[in-house]
């Protein structure tokens, strides 16, 4: 392997769900002594996980303010601050980085010591391409997603005036897929996928940033492993009409630092102190990510299913930011009532919680980022999609029996207590559950492979070299 060190800028969209993907992979091509430039706006640097010291020489955080835009609240500055339905004003001021960022390209490479080698971005800087092209920097999209959500959405021609016209179109997998596949959307999941093709207070869609991305990278990589994801891989390169390099699944690394304190309803208490208590492979690890967020009807139906169960649990729960401070979320009392089965806290440290010998099941929307850590530890799920690609990657986990479903209907996507309670107890105690569980601990032998992770990242760096060396 060549010794040529490269300098790499990354430039994630401003949802944690993708930063995060975006900062481990900096890390992980800082460890092969690689220089990074990450680009994000304040706010958000200052809160991504800090960088061992080993590694802070090697990435440099590179900050952005945003430009102040009408209905966008002053200090939102990431997905999870502002309700859906002004995410197309984030957009918006995003897009308003494109100056500054052609100004420090311009700078940048004017100088031998500065130029980059690379750009990695994500789907949202759709500018970013033509810029880096203009300064003779070729770009790779990176993709935090699965193979399967993008083979689910098909080739840009797809993407720009596309055969699928209406949310019925997206019930059923798509004709490009060659083989028997049960991917597609529930009708309450499609009812969403409008908003992808239509333009939002950016002016541009997120169809046309998504597909303008593809067509101008040298090649794309994605967060994935052929160990994983072979067949799906193999598609997306046909449908793309180029190479899709998986850089591996990128799993973050345990947080040895001291365990905090978590604030409950009903004091502070250490998640982990409370789990060294509880016997093994008892507790079920409830959490949904930096987003995803149900209704409050429904989070009260998940509650009392959770407390019918009787199944002792961990619950990492986040106040929706589209509700009111004072608007209560969980059942009147419900807390009291568990207070001998369960706790429920607004943050605990994940990793250490999935890596704890008391946990054994992990109730989740499926998002792709939390499925990766989760199979680190061979946890079977309970799946309750909510939204993005999240009901994408529950066909795929059904398919595979690594979890149980909670039934929902069709149609408003509706659930019971009742049902909620059945499938915790499947999947925790019940004999019909042996299977999932055991399946899960099989899945573990592939995600906690950190062999097979380090060496797509080789084999990452080695493209980015040899197409470095075509430009």
């Amino acid at each position: 392997m060549s010794n040529d060190y490269l300098h790499i800028l990354v430039f994630p969209w401003l949802a944690f769900g993708h930063m995060l993907p975006f900062l481990e992979l900096s890390k992980s091509l800082a460890k092969r002594g690689h220089r990074i430039t990450y680009v994000s706006t304040p706010r958000n640097i200052q809160r991504l996980r800090q960088i061992q010291p080993n590694l802070s020489p090697l990435i440099q955080f590179l900050s952005f303010p945003l430009p102040s835009i009408k209905h966008l609240p002053e200090a939102a500055e990431d997905t999870r601050e502002i309700p859906i339905e002004k995410v197309g004003y984030l957009k918006k001021a995003f897009d308003g980085l494109e100056a500054p960022f052609s100004a420090f390209l311009k700078s940048a490479c004017a100088d031998k010591s500065t130029r980059l080698d690379w750009v990695i971005i994500d789907f949202a800087p759709h500018w970013v391409p033509k810029i880096a092209q203009d300064h003779g920097v070729p770009c790779t999209f990176f993709s935090v997603f699965a193979a399967t959500t993008k083979v689910f959405m098909g080739p840009c021609s797809e993407l720009i005036g596309g055969s699928r016209k209406s949310p019925k179109d997206f019930t059923v997998p798509p004709s490009w897929i060659p083989f028997p596949s049960n991917l597609a959307l529930r009708p309450h999941e499609a009812r969403f996928i409008p908003y992808f093709y239509a333009k939002n207070e950016s002016d541009t869609t997120d169809a046309e940033r998504l597909a303008t991305v593809i067509s101008q990278s040298k090649f794309i990589s994605i967060k994935s492993s052929y160990s994983h994801d072979s067949k799906w891989l193999s598609l997306l390169t046909k449908l793309y009409e180029k190479e899709v390099v998986p850089v591996g699944l990128l799993p973050p690394s345990t947080d040895k630092s001291p365990t905090k304190k978590s604030t409950t309803a009903l004091g502070e208490v250490d998640v982990i102190d409370w789990l060294d208590q509880q016997p093994a492979e008892s507790v079920l690890y409830i959490a949904f990510g930096s987003e995803a967020a149900l209704s409050i009807e429904l989070l009260h139906e998940l509650a009392l299913g959770i407390e019918m169960s009787k199944v002792r649990f961990i619950w990492a729960l986040r106040k929706p930011t589209c509700v009111s401070e004072d608007t209560r979320i969980l059942p009147e009392g419900f807390e009291e009532r568990t207070k001998d089965t369960g706790v429920v806290t607004g943050w605990v440290p994940q990793m250490k919680v999935l890596a704890h010998a008391s946990v054994g099941g992990h109730l989740t929307h499926c998002g792709w980022s939390s499925v990766v850590e989760n199979f680190q530890f061979g946890h079977p799920l309970v799946q309750l999609p909510i939204c993005n690609d999240q009901g994408l990657n529950d066909r795929i986990l059904e398919e595979k029996m690594i979890g149980v479903v909670v039934p929902r209907d069709d149609e408003t996507g509706d659930f019971t207590r009742e049902d909620v309670a059945k499938v915790v107890r499947i999947l925790m105690e019940e004999e019909e559950g042996k299977v999932i569980r055991h399946n899960a601990k099989q899945l573990q032998e592939i995600f906690a492979n950190r062999a097979s992770n380090e060496k797509h990242i080789d084999d990452f760096v080695e493209k980015l070299r040899k197409f470095k060396q075509d430009v």
